[in-house]
């Protein structure tokens, strides 16, 4: 199976953050505060500066944990891969090389859904035989549709007008909605979807989607024969 991850930086988490600068600040008040003040203070208030940097070290934790644990912003869960089997969220498709569309204007034909990046080599490599099969006679009772997940816009307009792209072609952006729910954990991936809106299978991984094998999968997988498992290409 030949396959590209995206490039994604993982967050960084403010608990993380503050319990970083907490231990910063307890070890700054150990090394700075208990030979300070009782130097500044004299001999006579020695006594009740050890007391004092010892309430400071003492409360000093707990605001910074105070302040970092109220009302956090509660984060939406994020999309999860549609099952095969399952019917397709609809969603709102930002056009690429041309207007705006929603899935759901695609129901009534069968959908092929082909997730790239104009970085991604097997993407790349694949990109003819999915034009091929749209504009053959076989082909032409799909729709057939990419969706970019570039992280530069004008890097995948080049490539499609370095391909000659004629399919319709669209843009993820973050928080990566559509690659998500269409299961792109690593690309390319190519979702069938019904005409009724329901997932039937999921191919990861290039392929000549125009030879008789690959013509042959895809018919057995809106027939019925392929549901219900995702598929590696070979």
């Amino acid at each position: 199976m030949k396959s590209a991850y995206p490039p994604r930086l993982q967050p960084l988490y403010l608990r993380d953050l503050v319990d970083q600068v907490r231990e910063i600040a307890v070890s700054s008040i150990e090394r700075t505060a208990r030979p300070l003040l009782p130097s500044l203070i004299g001999p006579l208030g020695r006594a009740i500066a050890t007391r004092a940097c010892a309430l400071v070290l003492l409360v000093a934790p707990v605001v910074t944990m105070a302040v970092g644990t109220q009302s956090p912003a509660v984060a939406p869960p994020p999309p999860v891969a549609v099952a095969v089997g399952s019917m397709l969220p609809d969603a709102v498709l930002a056009g690429l090389n041309g207007p705006h569309r929603k899935i759901s204007s695609y129901r009534g034909r069968p959908l092929i859904i082909n997730v790239w990046a104009s970085w991604c080599g097997p993407c790349r490599a694949e990109a003819a035989s999915l034009e091929r099969l749209a504009w053959s006679s076989v082909g032409s009772k799909y729709d057939v549709i990419g969706i970019s997940t570039d992280d530069d816009r004008n890097e995948a307009l080049r490539w499609l007008k370095h391909s000659n792209a004629t399919l319709s072609h669209y843009i993820d952006s973050p928080p990566w909605k559509l690659e998500k729910m269409l299961g792109a954990s690593s690309i390319p991936v190519t979702v069938l979807v019904d005409a009724n809106g329901r997932v039937v299978a999921r191919f990861r991984g290039a392929r000549e989607w125009d030879t008789v094998e690959s013509i042959r999968l895809i018919e057995q997988s809106y027939s019925g024969t392929g549901v219900g498992r995702s598929t590696p290409a070979r």
